[in-house]
């Protein structure tokens, strides 16, 4: 019968090299930790930075359709001057050198207005009148302006 030979000497000293070990791994663990919080710190700040930038971009983009509807709104009363609701096709107006309408009073164009005068050019060719209606509305809110402008070509029949 083979019987199992136990050196403690042997035993010991492995136990010591596993100890050593231990310890040279725990120190590598706190590094490790410290930079995965790093790396997702950096993660986080530029995700922050990101949805600002996001929502920023939104902010003007409503902005920018709030001034385009200004604008839109511009060249609409003066086409409503030039070609009357309810006229016969040949009651044909000229541009009309009035101020634009006051908008700001409405709900989805508070701080809107249309920049004042709607530019208008007409000229008549055998015996057809053209129009270039071009109007620029503008949206400050907060400090912020935006502009669009629109520009749109009619004749009379």
């Amino acid at each position: 019968m083979f019987h199992k030979f136990y050196d403690r000497a042997a035993n010991s000293h492995c136990n010591m090299q596993s100890m050593h070990r231990a310890k040279k791994q725990s120190g590598s663990a706190l590094v490790v930790a410290i930079f995965i919080i790093i790396v997702i710190s950096i993660l986080g700040a530029a995700l922050v930075n990101i949805l600002d930038s996001s929502q920023e971009s939104v902010a003007y983009e409503v902005l920018g359709t709030r001034a385009y509807t200004a604008a839109q709104s511009g060249v609409q009363w003066q086409l409503g001057q030039i070609f009357p609701v309810g006229a016969s096709s040949d009651a044909v107006n000229g541009c009309s050198a009035a101020s634009p309408p006051v908008i700001t009073n409405i709900d989805g164009l508070k701080g809107c207005s249309i920049v004042d005068p709607v530019a208008c050019t007409e000229f008549t060719h055998k015996s057809v009148r053209y129009f270039t209606v071009t109007s620029t509305g503008e949206c400050n809110i907060d400090g912020e302006i935006t502009s669009r402008t629109v520009e749109v070509e009619a004749r009379s029949l």
